[in-house]
């Protein structure tokens, strides 16, 4: 396939990366980062570990045929009109919290396929991103049910070397996803620990009170997620990926604006009734982010 990664931090360079084991890939990035590829190669390390040569941009090619989105989600819509030019068959967003894969099929014409991924990366230099864990992606399309892009997409990544799974039941794994990272994300980064830390620590029922809230938020949604089970895996990731740090975490140790209105933040908003711990981690999130001039 010929495939542009849309946002070409440490997933989609890992991602991307990976993909251009097998396939034409072009990563969308910003410099130094795209400048150190075009000159040396994107180099992976850690779990993952090869030099790769995509073609690097700072804008996306004129045509493709999968757009893979891994843009922070507050610049979801800016993707969708720079992707909006692009001729595609076909977009897919791992990307975290809520709402992107509805902004892309309002802006794209194209199929939109939603994607959860639990790959562990983080960018340590331009032109270097280490795998700090190897996990598994899930892809189908964002409305739920099969298609034969989802199915061709599948194919693709698994030729790649990337765990992958083609589902029919993407809207459940979109909600079981955001209570975990609602969870972990915030939780982590408010008290500046690694995702063990939420195994057995002080903060582990934080963490399960805030992913069973988003359960039972998502059943109002009519998509069948019970609050043990949104509580067992937000438990078993923090477990499994004991010595990453999260997204969220990373953001705030860089002084940079997090994903709390689409993940915390969107639990509340679509709430009928109170969440109270994620409206307080969504609060104290803002409340950093404002006290900084982010938001």
């Amino acid at each position: 396939m010929d495939i542009c990664v849309f946002g070409a931090g440490s997933l989609g360079s890992l991602v991307g990366g990976m993909l251009a084991t097998e396939h034409d890939v072009t990563l969308v990035g910003r410099n130094p980062h795209v400048g150190a590829i075009r000159e040396h190669g994107l180099s992976l390390t850690g779990a993952l570990e090869r030099t790769v040569h995509p073609a690097a941009a700072t804008s996306p090619p004129a045509a493709v045929d999968l757009a893979v989105v891994t843009v922070k989600s507050f610049d979801t819509a800016t993707a969708a009109d720079a992707l909006a030019t692009v001729e595609l068959d076909g977009a897919l967003s791992l990307q975290n919290g809520m709402g992107n894969e509805e902004t892309l099929a309002g802006r794209l014409d194209c199929p939109v396929l939603a994607g959860t991924c639990t790959y562990g990366a983080r960018r340590r230099e331009p032109g270097t991103v280490e795998c700090t864990g190897v996990g598994d992606i899930a892809l189908g399309p964002h409305e739920g049910g099969t298609s034969p892009l989802a199915a061709r997409v599948g194919r693709a990544f698994a030729a790649s070397g990337l765990e992958t799974t083609v589902a029919a039941d993407m809207p459940r794994r979109r909600w079981e996803k955001l209570a975990v990272n609602a969870g972990i994300n915030a939780t982590t980064a408010l008290a500046r620990v690694e995702n063990g830390a939420l195994v057995s620590g002080p903060a582990a029922g934080v963490a399960t009170a805030a992913a069973r809230e988003v359960a039972a938020v998502a059943l109002e949604a009519d998509v069948d997620l019970d609050p043990s089970a949104a509580a067992d895996a937000t438990a078993a990731v923090a477990e499994t990926t004991a010595a990453n740090t999260s997204s969220m975490h990373q953001d705030i140790a860089a002084g940079k604006r997090t994903e709390i209105d689409a993940i915390n933040g969107y639990v509340v908003d679509a709430a009928s009734e109170p969440v109270p711990v994620n409206q307080t981690l969504a609060d104290l999130v803002r409340a950093w982010e404002w006290s900084r001039d982010l938001r």
